[in-house]
């Protein structure tokens, strides 16, 4: 199979599809790998170690799109880009297609094979190629919360893990997924007293039990969040619904209630946000205040942090391009379930429910176009 790693366009996505360990791995079966010129200088490769593993530098992101059977990304296309996709040509990538309709219409118009990461789904639920970016946005979440507490930045001014005779910052979490659990035990390892929510009580146990002694579990409904928030510093939204839009936690009205100079950080805000006033921010301008407290909404977290992700990312999706690529993406999600979870989109249809339920769209079942 033809493969193309364009360059991440979105603002400050320093990530990169592909490693050129996984270049190697897919040439040594007999693809070819052609890569966008300084498509890993982000991420810390160079077009010279994507060469010496078997790849062919492309100096533009249209020359990649127009010679790729199937293009592997890290972002979903932002509309530069949308006309560059060819019919039935296969993208594999992040889409997250339930909080952006345009994009969906987009990849509807132009008939490509939408296989979308963060809907690959394990027979045990797990969600195999979202897990190593939610693990980062969790932790980086804290790390960000953290420095937007600070007075100049507009936050409380209350260091997170506080000192001797000081009390530390209550950090509150909702959500007990990937997200919300990396985002608990960073918090606690940097001493603050925090809070995790969910409606899982299997989940809420399960915490209970692995989490240190500065952490409490409590179950997530509207009245306990309202009861916690006057009194909590941070606030991280880490609830996923697979493949849907997340809901609304924590809506305008509740930003009376909170002390000015809390902060917001919507994990989940690629997926829609789960507080009602975030709206996506970029890391060149990441925050935005409303009634005094401070809303972080980054939707490509881990785009700050690219060598780590791009290996994070690559050790996760690479088993599942082989397969696509040895296989063609039809035989592929024939035989192997989680990757037929993943197509949202193909030829013009909308074949995952989340998403035509989302913008009122007609669902096809998955079964009718493999």
């Amino acid at each position: 199979m033809i493969i193309g790693v364009p360059k991440e366009i979105k603002n400050n996505e320093n990530r990169v599809a592909l490693t050129p360990a996984g270049v190697k791995e897919l040439a040594k079966l007999g693809h070819t790998v052609y890569v966008q010129a300084t498509a890993g200088a982000g991420s810390g490769f160079s077009d010279e170690s994507y060469v010496a593993a078997g790849a062919t530098i492309l100096s533009t992101i249209e020359e990649t799109y127009q010679v790729a059977e199937m293009i592997i990304k890290v972002k979903e296309p932002i509309e530069a880009e949308y006309n560059l996709i060819k019919k039935d040509q296969l993208l594999f990538t992040y889409f997250h297609f339930a909080s952006y309709e345009p994009l969906t219409r987009a990849m509807i118009e132009r008939g490509a094979i939408c296989l979308a990461y963060e809907t690959v789904e394990r027979p045990d639920r797990s969600l195999p190629l979202l897990v190593p970016m939610s693990e980062v946005a969790g932790r980086m979440a804290i790390q960000e919360g953290a420095k937007y507490l600070e007075k100049p930045l507009k936050g409380r001014g209350i260091l997170l893990g506080g000192v001797p005779g000081v009390r530390p910052a209550k950090v509150l979490v909702l959500g007990g997924g990937v997200v919300g659990t990396n985002a608990a035990k960073i918090a606690a390892g940097m001493g603050a007293d925090v809070t995790i929510m969910d409606v899982n009580l299997s989940r809420l146990r399960y915490l209970d039990d692995v989490m240190p002694a500065n952490v409490n579990t409590l179950m997530s409904n509207e009245y306990n969040i309202r009861d916690l928030l006057p009194t909590h510093d941070l606030i991280i939204g880490g609830v996923l619904i697979p493949g849907a839009k997340a809901p609304h936690l924590i809506t305008r009205d509740m930003l009376k209630e909170m002390r000015p100079g809390t902060v917001l950080v919507d994990v989940a805000v690629d997926q829609g946000g789960c507080i009602e006033t975030c709206k996506p921010t970029t890391h060149e301008d990441p925050i935005f205040i409303i009634d005094d407290v401070v809303h972080y909404c980054v939707a490509n977290m881990p785009g700050a942090v690219p060598y780590t992700s791009t290996l994070a990312l690559t050790n996760a999706t690479l088993p599942y391009a082989i397969q696509l690529a040895n296989k063609g993406w039809k035989k592929a999600c024939i035989e192997n379930n989680d990757l037929k979870l993943g197509l949202n989109v193909v030829g013009g249809k909308v074949v995952y429910k989340g998403v035509a339920e989302a913008f009122g769209l007609t669902h096809t079942p998955v079964e009718n176009v493999l």
